[in-house]
């Protein structure tokens, strides 16, 4: 937590002024022309929102994407009332109304399983929630790798997970879905994520490049990242931290010392064309500021450095 009260009013007041420029209500996030990038964030970064209140922080900051992970405690999307089948019109609607989209439903599906029931367990969630993207109309369900398997050969691991993403991306192909390997786990570099994405060699599998990852376990610049992984990548996480004792502490955007600012500029040389979407692990890390602060500020920090970047408001690529 932040120490003083007058930095945090400072964050408060500063974000808030800044979503408030973008968005006044609804009906003008909706209406309104965006020349910049679309910007999201994950559900991960407030779990104890319910649906609608996602949908109007959304709108009050004036992002245009979400991606789903968990909703209200509920991690499996499939379960989530406010998706249930008899309510996927009114989400459907509740979005539009919002001028919202769904990008991404992050599963938690893993790839590298060789235990014939876990394994299969893991395949039946994937494919609940390629079920429920191609009902919202979202384009990407995403999966890990996740983690090289002790006792077995690193070539049969890769093995396994390429097939169980040969397996999915033809599942998903025929309802419209693309699978995103993100790199996360003990898959964060490029030469790794490259031999899966390569290994897969589907039009239905792709990279969610979680740039944190691959510039704090991975050790690579931003740069490196996407000139090795650029045609791969069609959705993205930003988030910032810093060391603290052992380990690091997410802070929020701008204030850490990974290069997140670089990570977007590198997106735009690019000409990256989906969402740059905020995931605050507030799921995982509840000590870390709230969702309240987080993500509004992620907004606000990132819509200026596309501004400045793209000064005549038009895209790049």
């Amino acid at each position: 937590m932040w120490r003083t009260q007058t930095r945090r009013e400072f964050l408060v007041t500063s974000t808030l002024l800044g979503a408030a420029a973008c968005t006044r209500g609804r009906t003008s996030a909706a209406a309104t022309p965006r020349a910049l990038p679309p910007l999201g964030f994950s559900t991960l970064g407030a779990p104890s929102w319910s649906w609608i209140r996602i949908l109007d922080a959304a709108t009050e900051s004036g992002f245009e994407t979400l991606e789903l992970r968990g909703i209200e405690g509920e991690m499996d999307l499939s379960k989530v009332p406010a998706l249930a089948p008899s309510r996927i019109a009114d989400a459907r609607r509740e979005l539009a109304d919002r001028g919202l989209r769904v990008v991404c439903l992050g599963s938690s599906a893993n790839m590298h399983e060789f235990d014939p029931a876990k394994r299969a367990a893991q395949f039946a969630e994937a494919r609940r929630f390629v079920a429920l993207a191609q009902a919202l109309g979202a384009p990407y369900v995403r999966v890990f790798p996740n983690q090289w398997v002790q006792g077995v050969e690193r070539e049969r691991v890769l093995a396994q997970i390429v097939a169980g993403l040969r397996e999915l991306g033809t599942h998903a192909r025929e309802h419209g879905v693309t699978i995103l390997v993100e790199s996360h786990g003990e898959f964060t570099d490029s030469a790794t994520l490259l031999a899966v994405l390569e290994g897969a060699d589907s039009p239905a599998i792709a990279l969610l490049w979680d740039a944190h990852h691959t510039f704090v376990s991975g050790g690579e610049s931003p740069e490196e990242s996407v000139r090795r992984l650029g045609r791969w990548i069609r959705h993205v996480h930003l988030k910032d931290s810093r060391p603290e004792g052992t380990g690091r502490r997410y802070v929020l955007t701008g204030t850490g010392n990974v290069p997140v600012r670089r990570q977007v500029e590198a997106l735009l040389q690019l000409g990256y064309a989906g969402a740059y979407s905020f995931e605050w692990e507030k799921r995982w890390h509840p000590e870390i500021e709230a969702p309240e602060i987080a993500i509004p500020h992620f907004a606000a920090t990132t819509r200026a450095w596309l501004r400045e970047a793209l000064p005549n408001g038009t895209r790049l690529g």
